[in-house]
């Protein structure tokens, strides 16, 4: 089997485990793309070929079934025909493989699946441990080796301090202090590159598109764990986002401009659209002018637009001017989230297919705040220096004030405490940054590639 160094040391652990009836738990990180789905690959074929005429149940559980599930399955599948099994395994009740008398079984651990009964004698496999709910593993999945002290072994990459997988790994390492038998195994991106020369080319283009301490690149590539909540941008980094570019009033020229834009709350009262919260609430229009540089979209942030109290009816005409014959931009992305949707709406019939439509979810939202991390980290977003106004104030004081909350899923949620300000400015640059990316400016020579 040609396995890298690194595989192979986590596939002599597991399997002594096993054979030895050791009933271990290991737990096995591994960069994004490193491997460690074909690992399990191999371990899974491994098993099946040495308890063929034994018998023996193995189970590997997902964070869902479809894809990850079905992906297993089909990569174990794959295997076998490589090394001459495509006429002696079966497929059993679409979520086993048997070969001979020992069987793969591969189950889901979305939260709503139905799995008490089954028992694993040979081993216990954990996919994306960091996905998958504490309780549930606890639970349904963690009982099914124990009355055969199966090992167990949990794959993933690190997330935040509080996943099954963080968990785990802890245990593990404070073991190993205690016996000396090696249980958590950890192969950052160094480690892979140094066995894949093209893998480890393509990270370094990952860490200069990120940064190296964005939170993607953080966790799947340096295999460091988050905390669970913090300050969006550390101070170096408010300092790197500030440029020395002075604001403008207007376009320049032969220059490429685009928009995002947050909308303010509103209450509907005696027919006249009154906004909530005014002292703070504002409609926010960030513009930047965007070039690019090595196919990556460079912005300057050049104005802030910010109506504080002003009814919406009465923004639909400021909004087209500023939008369309002031700053002629090319691509505008307008918050269309509950009361904000009837100004995205009016946007987009007056100004066409240059306006996106975006609604704020939990996933969407998400999103943002990564690629505003990654333009921040990268040099590819400067607003315009200091000049004493009352919008840059605000700006600066959102910017430095953001918190950042890591869920389980993956996702980030951004935001400025309420006690502490408001996010009008810092969810307009985000909106600006998502319209460069999908804006189609002209291409510039020279500067530093960085993401």
């Amino acid at each position: 089997m040609e396995l890298r160094p690194y595989q192979q040391e986590v596939v002599r652990a597991v399997i002594d485990s096993v054979v030895d009836r050791k009933g271990l738990t290991f737990s096995v990180e591994i960069a994004r793309q490193g491997g460690k789905n074909e690992l399990s690959a191999h371990i899974e074929m491994l098993l099946l070929t040495l308890y063929v005429m034994k018998g023996g149940t193995s189970i590997k559980c997902s964070p869902t079934f479809k894809p990850q599930t079905l992906i297993s399955m089909n990569r174990l599948k794959d295997r076998l025909n490589d090394y001459g099994y495509e006429d002696n395994w079966q497929a059993e009740f679409g979520y086993i493989i048997r070969l001979g008398a020992a069987r793969q079984v591969f189950l889901s651990a979305d939260e709503t699946s139905n799995v008490v009964g089954h028992t694993a004698d040979v081993l216990l496999e954990v996919d994306e441990s960091q996905d998958i709910n504490k309780d549930k593993y606890s639970k349904e999945f963690r009982p099914m080796a124990s009355s055969t002290n199966a090992t167990t072994v949990h794959y993933g990459t690190t997330w935040d301090d509080g996943t099954l997988l963080e968990q785990t790994k802890q245990l593990n390492l404070e073991l190993e202090k205690e016996d000396g038998i090696k249980r958590h195994f950890r192969y950052p991106w160094e480690e892979v590159a140094a066995c894949n020369p093209n893998y480890g080319a393509f990270v370094e283009a990952e860490r200069a598109r990120l940064g190296e301490d964005h939170p993607l690149f953080r966790t799947q590539y340096r295999l460091l764990p988050l905390p669970a909540s913090g300050r969006l941008f550390s101070r170096s980094q408010v300092t790197q986002l500030i440029g020395v570019h002075s604001r403008v009033r207007s376009c320049r020229p032969g220059s490429i401009y685009v928009a995002g834009i947050d909308v303010a709350g509103q209450d509907e009262q005696l027919d006249e659209l009154v906004l909530t919260r005014p002292q703070r609430d504002a409609t926010v229009v960030t513009i930047a002018e965007v070039t690019v540089v090595d196919k990556l979209p460079q912005l300057k942030v050049v104005e802030h637009y910010a109506w504080i109290g002003e009814a919406h009816h009465k923004l639909y005409p400021q909004l087209v001017n500023v939008l369309k014959n002031v700053w002629h931009c090319t691509r505008i992305v307008c918050d269309a989230t509950g009361i904000g949707e009837p100004i995205a709406a009016f946007l987009q019939a007056s100004l066409g297919k240059r306006v996106e439509l975006f609604k704020f979810t939990q996933l969407s939202k998400s999103q943002l705040g990564f690629d505003l991390i990654a333009a921040v980290n990268s040099g590819r977003l400067k607003s315009y220096a200091g000049d004493g106004s009352t919008e840059f104030a605000q700006f600066l004081l959102e910017i430095e004030k953001a918190k950042s909350q890591y869920r389980p899923n993956q996702t980030i949620n951004f935001y400025v405490d309420p006690s502490e300000g408001h996010d009008d400015y810092l969810m307009s640059l985000a909106l600006c940054i998502k319209a460069a990316q999908d804006s189609a400016p002209r291409v510039a020579t020279g500067g530093l590639r960085s993401e």
